[in-house]
């Protein structure tokens, strides 16, 4: 279970169950979710400080989790691949062995937190919420089927089926022998799809992965989306430029492309929505006021955001923020001025366990006021 090398693990179902079993009854167990997002959190530093800031409130109450907080603090400060993180939760309980590292592809809220047990309640959210990708590659005669969560490959098919060495004929009197060749060639060329689409379908009903991206010539792709279940049709994103020969590297790197795409078509079909209820005023909110309003009243189930956006505001310790100040609103005391309520508002949310999109370059939602939520009532 351990990643003792600090490299991040792969998440399954399997090895949260497993942190959830840990215990640790005469040592403090740490854990830590950290946002590390870089289209927010620009700068290595504005992630690092966050975690500074909540390890020295975590040690005032928490004196003997103090190794357990260097520990993390110097994983984090040592430099994180971005890449494809924008979240990370760190489990460690040094006296016990324990020490897990996990990359999370969407954002979590900034906690740390001291107790027996690893708090596991937001990863399991993190991996409920995720659609996995299956990713078919095909030519001729070869087929690799992957499956992938949290950016790793967590299942593998792959088919190989030879095909007979097509003899070379020549005049008329062999033009039906070349035929009949062709023929059969098709014929073992469907065979072969079909077991690919079978064996993709297979997967589906063990996993039900939540989209497929097939990497083919483009005969080959028509010739493979023609067999496919109809499930796996309403399954079909966008296509992988990689082939059946490609290394994992490569799939990865390509898949990761695919993703970004789906990304962008969920981004415009949440902005939409989002418009249509906010507009016949159905359980949806638009701009930071009454964005900020409906997350202080517990109300979002989905925060919409501008990728970049911040604005100055006003925090109070009731848990309440404003766009002006320095009363709060709500108990009429005195509030502390942040530069970025955004910020603040998205931690918020996240903490309630509202869902949160991040939205690159959608000038609709920038017309909307750059943020917005689904509400629950």
């Amino acid at each position: 279970m351990q990643s003792s090398d600090g490299t991040p693990a792969v998440v399954t179902q399997t090895r949260i169950k497993e942190l959830a079993e840990f215990r640790s009854h005469d040592a403090p167990v740490v854990s830590c979710y950290l946002d590390i997002d870089g289209r927010r959190q620009i700068r290595k530093q504005d992630y690092v400080l966050r975690f500074e800031s909540m390890a020295k409130e975590c040690e005032a109450s928490h004196a003997n989790a103090k190794n357990d907080l260097r520990r993390i603090y110097e994983y984090v400060s040592n430099g994180i691949d971005r890449s494809r993180t924008r979240g990370l939760a760190v489990f460690s309980c040094a006296e016990k062995g324990l020490w897990e590292v996990v990359s999370l592809p969407v954002p979590v809220a900034n906690r740390v937190a001291v107790n027996h047990s690893p708090v596991i309640s937001p990863l399991e959210a993190v991996v409920n919420e995720l659609e996995s990708l299956a990713v078919l590659m095909v030519d001729k005669q070869r087929a690799k089927l992957l499956l992938l969560e949290m950016g790793q490959i967590v299942e593998r098919v792959e088919l190989f089926e030879a095909l007979p060495r097509a003899n070379e004929h020549k005049g008329h009197a062999e033009k039906g022998r070349r035929e009949r060749e062709q023929h059969h060639l098709d014929e073992l060329t469907h065979h072969h799809l079909r077991h690919a689409t079978d064996a993709a379908f297979k997967l589906f009903q063990k996993t039900s992965f939540g989209y497929l991206t097939i990497g083919a010539t483009d005969e080959m792709y028509a010739a493979t989306e023609s067999l496919l279940h109809p499930y796996l049709r309403k399954a079909l994103g966008p296509r992988i430029h990689a082939t059946a020969h490609s290394s994992d590297t490569e799939i990865l790197a390509a898949a990761f492309a695919v993703e970004h795409e789906i990304e962008q078509q969920i981004e415009k079909q949440h902005v939409e929505k989002l418009r249509e209820a906010a507009g016949a005023k159905r359980r949806a909110v638009l701009g930071l006021s009454d964005a900020i309003k409906a997350i202080y009243e517990k109300r979002v189930s989905m925060l919409l955001v501008s990728d970049g956006f911040s604005e100055s505001g006003w925090i109070c310790s009731c848990g309440a923020m404003a766009l002006r100040g320095p009363r709060c609103p709500i108990d009429g005391q005195d509030m502390e001025r942040t530069d970025d309520v955004v910020s603040n508002a998205v931690d918020a949310a996240l903490a309630e366990g509202a869902r949160l999109l991040i939205c690159n370059g959608n000038a609709d939602l920038d017309v909307m006021g750059r943020i917005g939520a689904f509400c629950r009532y």
